[in-house]
């Protein structure tokens, strides 16, 4: 999790900088006393959390709220103030909390232990997939997973591609085997194809990975560190990792970009 922190007061920025960090002492967490250099982090490295002053000198703290909204609208925006009339501006920006000045340890774990966008920890994924460039998926501890057919992991990849969104089996065949007909013969193997992926996940412990229902299959995007979620949530590092290659080895592969997220 990374966190930005931003006060022009130098003793206040300390004082609020020290109490994340023993609030969630294995975030990522940087102060800062400038507006935009706060905004200019956000966006080159990314940010899951901002915790704002909204009384400053210059840009107050609800407008630089509302320049990260346009960096990535699902930012947990936290205000910090000692003045309670701002409570209203802070709440119509659908802010994730509000602190009260002199800031406490107890009062920022709370807020950050009930975020309006939830942080899935990324350390805590079964898997890290990577679809810029050519796919390919990997433990935690940096091991290639190994699938034992090609086609086991294309059908892997078409879920990953679908973002958890549900997909019957006849839609895997269509990207799978194009424009081959949908015969018994082919339903068939696309079965092995299937039951391969699921005993190659299972082999690193990552069978959640994929949820089963009847006749459809769809990856679980929360065990899964994959760059090209995090380039849909604005990270930093994703968004820089892309150089117009996705998922290079698969002919149905198209980056999906919706431009009104953002």
């Amino acid at each position: 999790m990374k966190i930005l922190c931003l006060d022009d007061e130098e003793l206040a920025l300390k004082m609020l900088q020290m109490a994340v960090e023993k609030a969630k002492p294995d975030a990522e967490v940087l102060g800062f006393d400038d507006q935009d250099d706060l905004l200019d982090e956000a966006e080159k490295g990314g940010c899951d959390v901002a915790f704002l002053d909204i009384h400053m000198r210059g840009m107050n703290g609800v407008t630089v709220a509302k320049k990260l909204k346009e960096i990535n609208r699902k930012m947990n925006i936290i205000f910090v103030t000692g003045f309670s009339e701002y409570k209203g501006q802070a709440m119509d920006m659908k802010a994730s909390g509000y602190i009260m000045k002199p800031v406490t340890v107890k009062e920022v774990r709370a807020e950050l232990d009930d975020l309006r966008f939830p942080i899935v920890p990324k350390k805590n994924a079964k898997l890290r997939v990577q679809c810029f460039g050519n796919f390919d998926v990997f433990t935690p501890d940096g091991a290639h997973v190994r699938f034992e057919r090609s086609k086991a992991k294309e059908v892997f990849a078409y879920l990953v591609h679908k973002q958890g969104t549900s997909c019957t089996t006849r839609e895997i065949f269509a990207a799978i085997f194009e424009d081959e007909p949908y015969d018994k013969k082919l339903q068939n193997l696309l079965q092995t194809y299937i039951y391969a992926m699921l005993k190659s996940l299972k082999a690193v412990g990552a069978e959640d990975a994929v949820v089963r229902s009847y006749n459809a299959l769809a990856v679980n995007p929360d065990v899964l560190d994959c760059d090209y979620y995090r380039f849909k949530e604005l990270d930093g590092g994703a968004v820089n990792a892309y150089q117009n290659e996705y998922m290079s080895q698969y002919s149905w592969a198209d980056f999906l970009f919706d431009e009104d997220l953002y």
